[in-house]
């Protein structure tokens, strides 16, 4: 009995943070999947086509393995992953492609082994958490700018240099941002990457498939270029999983050479691979996907704006409440009358700004979403 008293003493402080969050209504748990999907990032209903589908079944038919079973370097290397990054950097305009298990793993293996020792990460202050932990983990310097003000980039970058910075600066940034829905100033900040002589990294995860011509995503026409490198991930609107990094090809072959996650890491599933080279395919080949997706875009802005809040232009709208609990609560409103809405709170999002993510995306209809936003309406008034 002493012994297991022990043990419980030892999870005391654990307990007490999770205490601690519950009083600032923080606490998290997790929840299935249940009615309308107004909360995934399968913007373009990729993750359940038939398209998909039979294209891992005819792999698996053809004798592709389920794991890759090692690393890359070792003998983790399969005929599939090299397909896909051969189609990656051809469809989105780069000179090389690598393939990573995830979104969170490459940015954190791009800025752990690219930037150097005395070089500078400025990161937009709202950018993914993956990408601040990367930052914090690895060698360079580090700072954060504005969001999405360009000018405090450049800022940031002259004070480092006064300061005796002699590195080459990384400016790094999302194309579209995953809990505001709103557009970097891609043109003004790699006109900063140009004159400061530095790089430009954009994670595209949340415009892949969805932004640009072909759905290459809003960085594509800086796609190919020296100081460019792009995050493309493939578990959103690619409905499948992993990540893309495009770069020039002496970047890539570092990352093979030197980046610890890549080489020590076993590789993604060679199912994965034929699962996102068939969504890129179906992303080029199927233009209406996003016509219908711009569709409920334009409906869920003017449904917001009749609520008295403002649109995204983007296929993720944040209704911000605010205060955590009232956040919550409706959301667990929503959810309750069949409609899938995730609330998000602090560190997740700036303090004060808890709110709905309402993620839109083929999974629902035109139906559904006007459905949404009489239901939001109705419970808006009710939890003042």
């Amino acid at each position: 009995m002493k012994g297991r008293a022990n043990g419980r003493a030892i999870l005391d402080r654990y307990e007490a943070s999770l205490r601690g969050l519950a009083r600032k209504d923080r606490l998290r748990s997790l929840s299935g999947r249940s009615g309308a999907d107004f909360a995934s990032n399968d913007y373009l209903g990729l993750a359940r086509s038939k398209r998909m589908r039979e294209a891992v079944a005819a792999a698996l038919a053809a004798g592709t393995p389920v794991g890759a079973t090692g690393s890359r370097l070792l003998r983790g290397n399969d005929p599939e992953h090299e397909a896909l990054e051969a189609k990656a950097a051809c469809f989105f305009g780069a000179e090389r492609a690598l393939f990573f298990g995830g979104g969170y793993v490459a940015n954190f293996a791009v800025l752990t082994t690219l930037p150097q020792k005395g070089d500078l990460i400025v990161l937009d202050e709202l950018i993914h958490a993956s990408a601040h932990e990367g930052a914090r983990a690895g060698r360079a310097d580090m700072a954060e700018a504005a969001h999405n003000d360009a000018a405090a980039v450049e800022d940031a970058i002259r004070t480092w240099r006064v300061k005796g910075g002699a590195g080459r600066p990384w400016i790094v940034a999302e194309s579209l941002y995953s809990m505001d829905g709103d557009r970097a100033p891609l043109a003004e900040l790699i006109a900063v990457a140009d004159r400061q002589d530095a790089f430009l990294f954009v994670d595209e995860a949340h415009a892949t498939g969805v932004h640009g011509p072909d759905g290459r995503g809003l960085a594509h026409d800086l796609e190919g270029r020296d100081n460019v490198v792009v995050l493309h991930t493939c578990g959103k609107a690619l409905g499948a999983s992993g990540a893309l990094v495009t770069a020039p090809a002496v970047l890539c072959d570092y990352l093979v050479n030197r980046c610890r996650p890549f080489i020590y890491a076993t590789a993604p599933s060679p199912l994965m691979a034929v699962a996102a080279a068939t969504a890129i395919d179906i992303v080029a080949q199927e233009p209406e996907r996003r016509e219908r997706l711009a569709r409920l875009v334009g409906l869920a802005g003017k449904g917001a704006e009749d609520l008295g809040l403002p649109a995204s232009g983007s296929q993720i709208l944040p209704i911000i409440v605010g205060d955590n609990r009232r956040a919550m609560a409706l959301a667990e409103a929503l959810q309750a009358r069949g409609f899938d809405v995730r609330g998000i709170r602090p560190p997740t999002v700036p303090e004060g700004t808890a709110r709905l993510r309402i993620s839109l995306t083929l999974d629902v209809g035109e139906a559904d979403v006007s459905a949404l936003f009489d239901a939001l309406a109705e419970e808006w008034d009710r939890t003042q």
